[in-house]
């Protein structure tokens, strides 16, 4: 896929590794719809359109409002030809002290929400019979952790999903694939200690936390190669090689 002109929509893109995926994108060529549960700042949506590229910034839940945020997009562009599934949550808790409504919260956004969002979208990329779909899952879906059981199902599901989502869609000629990312430098890892961060470095081969720029350099790959589909790349730095 050239992406030069392609539209391509990121949820969850006000920052972290969202809002890098949309500006590499950008620097493609590709038109971009952000999306967040809050308003997103002219500031981002000025980067980007800095690139020579349009943007547009949809306020909108992706548990409740993928079939607005959809026609948003078409409305505005006239197209989608990449979506990519980034919203998420977490609600870390031991399993003892982890509630019913912690679990189905986390499912709810992270795995339902993503479900929303393709279910919605592949109407589109199917009148065009083209289109790519790229769903943030976690290397704690291929792992699991300590404290993040509904977090890993969350994104266990979202493999599961990506596979299934790839055999049905490829009859319309749309692919579906997942990014597994590892420790990345975000705002959420940003909460951990420096003595935590400096105990994990050690467990990862490469020592050191990825950058949101490494992860939005493979979903550029993702999206521009047109014969992979349903596959799950880690971006981890090594954790998952053993």
């Amino acid at each position: 896929m050239d992406l030069k002109g392609k539209t391509v929509l990121v949820t969850g893109s006000s920052r972290g590794i969202g809002a890098a995926i949309a500006l590499a994108f950008a620097q493609k060529g590709a038109n971009i719809a952000l999306n967040s549960r809050h308003e997103l700042t002219t500031e981002q949506m000025s980067v980007i359109k800095a690139c020579g590229v349009d943007c547009i910034g949809i306020v909108g839940d992706v548990t409740q409002d993928a079939a607005a945020i959809i026609t948003t997009v078409m409305t505005h562009f006239g197209q989608l030809d990449v979506l990519i599934n980034n919203a998420g949550v977490t609600a870390d808790k031991l399993l003892v002290r982890m509630s019913s409504t912690d679990f189905e919260q986390t499912l709810q956004t992270n795995l339902v929400g993503t479900f929303n969002m393709i279910t919605q979208s592949l109407k589109p990329m199917f009148k065009q019979r083209a289109g790519c779909i790229i769903n943030l899952a976690s290397v704690v879906a291929l792992t699991g952790n300590i404290g993040q059981a509904n977090y890993a199902a969350s994104k266990a599901g979202i493999i599961g999903l990506t596979k299934s989502v790839a055999r049905e869609a490829a009859l319309r000629q749309v692919r579906c694939n997942a990014l597994a990312p590892g420790m990345i430098d975000t705002a959420m890892t940003m909460k951990l200690s420096d003595k935590v961060k400096a105990q994990i470095e050690t467990e990862i081969p490469l020592k050191r936390f990825g950058q949101p720029q490494e992860v939005a350099q493979t979903a550029i790959f993702l999206a521009e190669n047109d014969y992979m589909t349903g596959q799950t790349i880690a971006i981890d730095g090594g954790m998952t090689m053993y």
